[in-house]
């Protein structure tokens, strides 16, 4: 698996160069689970798409496992660079980068959990967020917990966003939205705070995104301005010397 998230195909025998590469084999799995959904990918599926044999796949990939975890990689891409920006900016703006990746391809909030392997682009995705902290004066594990909170923020409020591909919903957000305000308008009186609090409420999920992004840098803010910037691994005090 390591060998294969990492650019490193298995060594090839002799006899005829392939007819595909482990590239075009996840660029064939991704646009599958684009329009359809990841269950709608298998190693029979994407042999049609390309079109070669099921057993010309098994020479590039053992799998579907290892073949999502190729596929993932590649579709979440590097991440934009995004330096030069004051700490806050930038890791706003990390943020928004990393929720545009997952709603491009909503799949990936499926095959990107768990404990797995970690292919070049995810890490470059965390190295690039860590980035952004690095003269904030939070000590390592800060910064990770930091990344690990906006993740998990992003990737919520893509979850709530998307339609993913082959759900039996069917439901787009402007459906969603439509068939609120019909229930709510008949039922007004049993729901009386959700209405009012709706009335305020901008449409759509960017609200939310922001609303909580930006409470989470309001509070990485208050932590980082009673720290003195310090390099990784040196535990940083109050500015007043407290601890």
């Amino acid at each position: 698996m390591t060998e294969l998230l990492w650019g490193k195909e298995p060594a090839r025998t002799r006899g005829p160069k392939p007819a595909i590469t482990l590239t075009a084999i996840a660029e064939a799995a991704i646009a599958i689970a684009d329009a359809e959904g990841l269950d709608a990918v298998s190693m029979q599926r994407v042999a049609g798409e390309l079109p070669v044999t099921k057993m010309a796949l098994y020479r590039h990939v053992p799998g579907k496992t290892e073949l999502v975890a190729v596929m993932s990689d590649l579709a979440v891409g590097a991440p934009p660079d995004r330096s030069g920006l004051p700490w806050r900016e930038a890791l706003h703006t990390w943020a928004l980068d990393l929720y545009e990746s997952f709603t491009r391809h909503p799949w990936l909030l499926q095959s990107t959990i768990g404990r797995r392997l970690l292919g070049p682009n995810e890490l470059a995705w965390l190295e690039s967020g860590l980035a952004t902290l690095a003269d904030s004066g939070l000590t390592g594990a800060e910064k990770l917990d930091s990344i690990l909170v906006v993740t998990s923020h992003v990737r919520n409020l893509a979850q709530q966003s998307v339609t993913f591909p082959g759900s039996t919903t069917g439901l787009t957000e402007k459906d969603m939205q439509r068939s609120l305000a019909e229930i709510l308008t008949t039922e007004a009186a049993r729901f009386p705070h959700l209405v009012a609090a709706m009335r305020t409420a901008a449409a759509g999920a960017n609200q939310g995104l922001e609303f909580g992004l930006k409470r989470i840098l309001d509070g990485l803010e208050l932590l980082v301005s009673g720290r003195v910037a310090v390099p990784d691994g040196i535990e940083t005090l109050p500015i007043d010397g407290r601890g």
